[in-house]
Order: structure tokens, then C-alpha cells, then sequence
């Protein structure tokens, strides 16, 4: 009898291997979006460069939490000790990048290994810190900006772009907004003229699950301040539009750079212009 196949994918996923000698870059991906979202940043780094995803979406603890409530059996510093032993041993050289809520777990990785076993580099893509400041609890996060995002999301989803009127959600409540975000997505083509309101409301309960699953994740760590210099990529349309660092500024004693890039939140990883953009930061140039 052939014996029962893995389901989940693997945590390492290789979108491209570096020629000997070469350069590597490995990305913490937060999920939401499916990881072959880095095939075309892959394709635009320098040639001898090659890229490697660190899927969080496949371990068991944190992936599930977006199923069950938002609550995950684990902790920053757990995830990043699980993803350094995914990395194991660390390539020389390389650069350690995070997108998102990855970005958290990049700089908590980079803390964790010896000085002679760091990256290169740090590059963060709209991600938000870790910091006092920018912790939130669970009911701080407004409706409308929830719909906001959701609306993001749901149009690099689908590949059409969800266009909102300024305002459009402003004092909704979700069963108000929602139906807005829906007229709004089948207007672009992102949905169908049919799509049943139940439906999209089951997405975003979804939606909202892994935020809140990132956000508790967030609440108890401490993070210390990232051990080299830090490059933040903002998105065009970020998930803080009006913060130009973010909250990072406190934990980069080595310095922070702050680069902007067309595209939202999640159009920014596959929009060409700020794919270049991103492919010509991770190498420095």
C-alpha cells in the first residue's frame, strides 16, 4: 500500500536557486496570498540570484489559527526559531527579507543568530512594528479600516483592483460596509454580478481571522532593536498610508531607509514597476 501522501506544503519553497557563489534571498511570507505571488520578483533579481520563500502558511500552528479564531498556539519568537531551522544551515551570502506581518519575523530571526551567521541585508515590504505604539487590541480595529484592507486583498485575489470612493466606508459597520466592498468588486470584475453576500461575508470573517491571529501574535513580543542596518519598502497604497516609517524608526539603531513603491499592500509583491523597485533593494543597488 503506497503510504499517505503530506497534504501540507512544504515551508521551504525554492522559486529559484542561486548560482554557485551567488546570492540568496529568502522571504517570509505571512500567507493571504498564495506564495507563488514571488515568481515575478524571482524573475526580476539579478542574474546568479536566487530566491526562496519561507511559507508561514504551512506551519500547522499559525495557519490554523486563521481557521479557529485567530488564536495561535505559538509565538514570534517560536516561528522565528521554526524558520531558522528551516534555513539551516544560513547561505553566505544572503539577504533576509519579510513582507507584511514577515517582516516581524524577519527582524526577530535576524536577532536570534550570531553575528557571523547574519544576513547582508534586512528588507522589510509594509510591514508594521512591532512597538508599543503600534500594538493594538482586538477591538481598535475600526470596521471601515478592516473593509479597507479586505478590499485590498480582495482585489489581488481575484487580479482586478477593488476602487473604492474616498469615504465610501467611514462609520460603516461591516454589515454596512460589506455590501459596499461587493458593488465595488463586481464593478471592477473581481466578482461576479451573482456573488451571495454570505459568501463574500465568510471571506472576510476569514480575513479578519488572520489579522487578528497576526495582531495577538504581536501583543506579548518584545522586540529588540534589528542588529543591522533596515530597509523598508512602503507600498503606494500602504496599510498606514499617512506613516512614512511605519513605527520601524525606534528599532533601527543602524539606520532606516525608507524606499516607496507603486501598488497596494498586496499588488506591490506582482505590480512590474514595484517589482523592479523591491529586486533592486534586496541586492542593494
Amino acid at each position: 500500500m503506497r503510504p499517505p501522501r503530506e497534504l501540507r506544503p512544504p515551508v521551504v519553497r525554492r522559486f529559484r536557486d542561486a548560482a554557485p557563489g551567488g546570492h540568496t534571498v529568502w522571504f517570509v511570507h505571512p500567507g493571504a496570498l498564495a506564495p507563488t505571488v514571488y515568481r515575478a520578483l524571482a524573475g526580476a533579481l539579478p542574474e546568479g540570484d536566487g530566491l526562496t520563500v519561507l511559507d508561514l502558511g504551512a506551519v500547522p500552528e499559525y495557519a490554523e489559527a486563521a481557521l479557529t479564531g485567530g488564536r495561535a498556539a505559538t509565538t514570534v519568537a517560536g516561528l522565528a526559531e521554526r524558520l531558522l531551522a528551516a534555513m539551516d544551515p544560513q547561505p553566505d551570502p544572503y539577504t533576509l527579507a519579510g513582507w507584511s506581518f514577515g517582516g516581524v519575523l524577519a527582524v526577530a530571526m535576524a536577532d536570534a543568530l550570531p553575528a557571523e551567521r547574519r544576513p547582508a541585508r534586512l528588507v522589510l515590504l509594509d510591514s508594521i512594528a512591532p512597538t508599543e505604539e503600534y500594538k493594538q487590541p482586538d477591538d481598535a480595529l475600526e470596521p471601515g479600516l478592516l473593509l479597507d484592507w479586505f478590499s485590498m486583498y480582495l482585489g489581488a485575489k481575484r487580479g482586478r483592483p477593488v476602487r473604492l470612493a474616498p469615504g465610501a466606508l467611514d462609520g460603516r459597520s461591516v454589515d454596512e460596509g460589506l455590501p459596499v466592498v461587493l458593488d465595488a468588486a463586481v464593478a471592477s470584475g473581481a466578482l461576479l454580478p451573482d456573488t451571495p453576500l454570505p459568501g463574500l461575508r465568510k471571506l472576510y470573517d476569514t480575513y479578519v481571522d488572520g489579522l487578528l491571529r497576526n495582531n495577538r501574535l504581536t501583543a506579548p513580543h518584545r522586540a529588540t532593536p534589528a542588529p543591522l542596518p533596515v530597509v523598508l519598502v512602503k507600498a503606494e497604497r500602504s496599510l498606514i498610508p499617512g506613516d512614512d516609517t511605519l513605527g520601524w524608526l525606534p528599532l533601527a539603531p543602524h539606520g532606516l531607509t525608507v524606499h516607496r513603491c507603486p501598488g497596494d499592500h498586496y499588488t506591490m509583491l506582482d505590480h512590474p514597476d514595484a517589482v523592479d523597485t523591491i529586486a533592486r533593494l534586496l541586492r542593494g543597488a
